[in-house]
């Protein structure tokens, strides 16, 4: 697993460096989507998380979720688009979870991609995300996580 400046990155997640959105694909098409350990450190504790509804579409480059904290509210975005087809209840009711463990509890939606086969290789595979983070931390100014 990479670990950059003390963030973890597992090998087996596609990253969105830019957008520091995780994707992990579940089986029957879909993927999971979270905010990488990189996110959640820049944003500080978070309070509040609002998924899209299940049901609804997301389109690529928008929003799947607004996630707040005490230094930040803004979108989650997704560089898939598709239909929301699983939230994770828990974060909605313990947001500070996704802090604790973005990568497991912390998830944040499940979609249906429409256009998944277009989005996954500009994703960036944990295997090759190392250097890409070193260089979005420095265009940053982000120190690391820890």
């Amino acid at each position: 697993m990479p670990d950059v400046r003390g963030c973890h990155l597992p090998d087996e997640l596609l990253y969105d460096v830019d957008n520091h959105i995780w994707f992990q694909e579940v089986g029957d098409g879909n993927v999971k989507l979270g905010m990488t350990a990189v996110a959640t450190a820049m944003a500080g504790q978070v309070v509040a998380f609002t998924p899209k509804r299940v049901g609804r579409s997301v389109r690529a480059g928008k929003s799947c979720a607004t996630v707040e904290s005490g230094k930040w509210v803004g979108p989650a975005k997704s560089a898939a688009a598709g239909e929301v087809i699983e939230t994770n209840d828990d974060l909605v009711n313990e947001p500070a979870m996704v802090n604790a463990d973005p990568y497991d509890k912390g998830w944040m939606v499940i979609l249906k991609p429409d256009n998944w086969d277009e989005v996954r290789p500009s994703l960036v595979p944990g295997s090759d995300v190392a250097g890409k983070y070193e260089a979005k931390m420095d265009a940053d100014g982000f120190d690391g996580c820890e």
